[in-house]
């Protein structure tokens, strides 16, 4: 049997039917199943019958995926495909049978074929990690890349990103860039080589947003299950709200920004609900400085304060998740007063804001000094305290005043 052929395999009472692909060690074998998805099997527990040969020319379609060529075209925007890992530009390595990333733009340009003729692009690549391994550390090497590709003449850019953390990631460059082009986060919850992948739609609706008139930080991806729209999210009120949807993320506090309605015959429109920050109407300038020493806290009750102490030991500021309006268990009051540090109140609860003026907690948790974060998300509080403390000499003012779109002017849901 060689690679190509059509097999039946059976192992411990289990049929796998599908093509043999090459594997990268021989004690196993990789089959690509009839529904897109790869299984590896041992070679010693398997029996196998080559039901069909050369059914496919695995040779040849590993030689295709060396060919494309970008080709630059004077009509066509620019967009700079800037990696830090993810699932996004995964293609099937017919050396081994499994999806691995690739980054360059050609390699992007092969995943996902769509892309062709909608703009000229360039790639590049700051990092390549799973999306929890990412660091602040990465956040700066990312938006002095952005920087640099918006300078050299690039129209948008489109950051691929891991699923996982991209919300963070998107905060980061919202607060460290005034950006004159739309810079556009998406990422893929199902890889290339499962049937029901988002990476073909997420990256096509992607470019369309980075050619758009928004400059803002957007993340783009699925807006329902079907594939028909992709949602734009503004990166400072987004949020993951769900392991592995394809339309895992939502806004809170309001519908997404806008909206890809998706045409596979290229024929995709972007739209917007709410005003924007126009293309070209700031100028380009980098603002990376960020206090890495920041933690975030999520109190419930019990909640020892040994913990916060701990927390704020070494720390040159703190973003708490407080209970409702802000509130955490009147023990903690002292022990938060004698911190002498920036203390931020966010919330739980998905919807609403902070409120410390209720109720006796948090007006005691005001007099202590804690610093009300409105309706912002903790994880973009977080955030942004980062680049606060490296960036303004009023921290407490600079954290109430809304910069990206962080802070809504009323909580009042789905405007």
């Amino acid at each position: 049997m060689n690679a190509g052929d059509r097999v039946r395999v059976e192992r411990a009472a289990q049929t796998y039917e599908g093509v043999l692909l090459p594997s990268s060690t021989p004690d196993h074998l990789v089959v690509k199943l009839d529904g897109g998805y790869n299984v590896g099997i041992d070679r010693d527990d398997a029996s196998v019958d080559v039901l069909e040969s050369d059914v496919y020319d695995v040779e040849s379609a590993q030689d295709e995926q060396g060919t494309s060529e970008i080709e630059f075209d004077d009509d066509l925007p620019t967009v700079s495909l800037i990696s830090t890992g993810g699932t996004i530009a995964s293609t099937v390595d017919y050396r081994t049978g499994a999806v691995t990333a690739q980054f360059d733009a050609e390699d992007v340009l092969r995943a996902v074929p769509d892309l062709a003729g909608m703009a000229n692009y360039r790639g590049r690549v700051v990092a390549n990690i799973l999306s929890e391994n990412m660091t602040p550390a990465v956040w700066q090497d990312l938006a002095q890349a952005v920087h640099e590709e918006i300078e050299a003449g690039a129209d948008g850019i489109v950051v691929m990103h891991g699923t996982d953390t991209m919300q963070y990631s998107a905060s980061a460059l919202s607060f460290m860039l005034d950006t004159p082009v739309p810079i556009v986060f998406t990422g893929s919850q199902r890889s290339a080589d499962r049937p029901s992948s988002d990476n073909v739609m997420n990256a096509v609706s992607a470019v369309e947003a980075a050619t758009s008139d928004c400059a803002e930080v957007l993340v783009c991806m699925h807006a329902d299950e079907s594939d028909d729209r992709c949602a734009l999210h503004r990166g400072t009120r987004v949020r993951k709200n769900h392991t592995s949807r394809r339309d895992a993320f939502e806004t809170v506090g309001a519908k997404p920004l806008g909206e890809v309605n998706y045409d596979i015959d290229g024929e995709s429109t972007v739209t917007f609900r709410r005003e924007y920050a126009e293309r070209g109407s700031v100028d380009l300038a980098l603002h990376d400085d960020i206090e890495t020493d920041v933690e975030l806290v999520k109190f419930s009750p019990g909640m020892d304060t040994a913990l916060l102490e701990a927390a704020a030991e070494g720390s040159e500021g703190i973003v708490i998740e407080g209970t409702g309006l802000g509130h955490v268990n009147t023990d903690w009051i002292g022990t938060i007063e004698n911190l002498d540090i920036p203390v931020v109140m966010t919330s739980q609860c998905l919807e609403g804001r902070v409120c410390d003026r209720v109720y006796d907690t948090g007006r005691d948790l005001l007099d202590a000094g804690v610093i009300e974060g409105e309706d912002m998300l903790p994880g973009t509080a977080k955030v942004k305290l980062m680049w606060a403390l490296a960036n303004s000499d009023d921290v407490a003012a600079t954290i109430q005043e809304p910069l990206a779109g962080e802070i809504q002017q009323r909580s009042t849901p789905w405007l």
